[in-house]
């Protein structure tokens, strides 16, 4: 990025943050960094820019002025960028994606085919595990993004993508499978399949919002397991609505009469750091969000 351009974003982002701490954090910098080009700007425009306090920054009335040209400056060298970009192509690279299974198989082979269509020579990696070991991946820079359960940790950058009903899933011979309805308390009158791994399940949640104390016999983080073993009559279960789609077991869901969902999101760590690649699925997922 041209310098001075660095020193007008720096300028910007200390004011919006109030602070040259966070600015130097959101821009990837250290804060004397960040100071000396807001000083650098200050010696070249001959001006005070902003004034200094233990409480912050704030801007001088020449800082007001001279704010919405610098941002003017900014906006207009990224939409350079982004011709520059288009005039070459992108002509490669990898995107890295931590995700959950039904996410996997439901909606990133849809997700994947369409975004090929307008980048043809993206090459992916997908890392599958639980909540937490996608967390850990994204921390680390094992993957450039990850699926999630909102709300994640609160470093994270996060795109919201859908609310996925918890539905009871009941072998065909239940005999509670004609209700419309299935009451909470039931939950308790039969042997009970937990999907869960490490962190506590969005299941746990509603028993313990609702005071309840199942008879948990089985607990897997494998849901067809438990959609086997539902079907072959040892139990029931409580299972998200993306995990049911086009599944080879006979068994039956219901909606509880408390309504209850998972939020699934797309986290990342800081978006202005990822390559274009990454990017540009960001954007498309986020504006266009194909059969979510």
């Amino acid at each position: 990025m041209d310098m001075n351009i660095q020193k007008y974003m720096a300028f910007i982002k200390t004011v919006e943050y109030g602070s040259f701490t966070k600015a130097a954090e959101m821009l990837n910098y250290s804060q004397s960094g960040i100071s000396r080009m807001i000083n650098d700007l200050e010696k070249e425009w001959c001006v005070s820019l902003l004034e200094r306090r233990h409480s912050g920054v704030r801007l001088t009335s020449d800082g007001l002025k001279l704010l919405p040209f610098a941002k003017n400056v900014c906006t207009e060298y990224q939409k350079l960028q982004v011709q520059i970009e288009e005039l070459n192509g992108l002509q490669s690279g990898l995107i890295r994606i931590g995700t959950f299974s039904s996410v996997a198989t439901h909606w990133l082979p849809n997700i994947i085919k369409k975004f090929q269509k307008d980048y043809p020579n993206i090459n992916y990696e997908l890392l599958l595990g639980d909540y937490t070991e996608i967390e850990n991946w994204i921390l680390e820079g094992r993957v450039d993004c990850g699926f999630l359960r909102l709300p994640t940790l609160p470093e994270f950058e996060t795109i919201f993508l859908k609310q996925d009903k918890l539905l009871v899933v009941l072998p065909e011979n239940h005999p509670l499978v004609n209700c419309k309805y299935f009451p909470v308390k039931a939950l308790c009158d039969y042997p009970f399949m937990l999907l869960e791994k490490s962190e506590k399940a969005d299941v746990s949640k509603i028993f313990d919002q609702c005071e309840i104390y199942p008879k948990i016999r089985f607990t897997t983080w494998d849901d067809y397991a438990i959609m086997s073993m539902v079907e072959s009559g040892l139990g029931i279960s409580i299972l998200p609505q993306l995990i049911l789609q086009r599944i080879p077991y006979h068994v039956i869901t219901k909606e509880l009469e408390v309504p209850a969902y998972r939020r699934i999101g797309l986290a990342l760590k800081n978006k202005k750091s990822t390559s274009l690649a990454v990017k540009r699925f960001l954007n498309y997922i986020k504006y266009r969000q194909p059969n979510i």
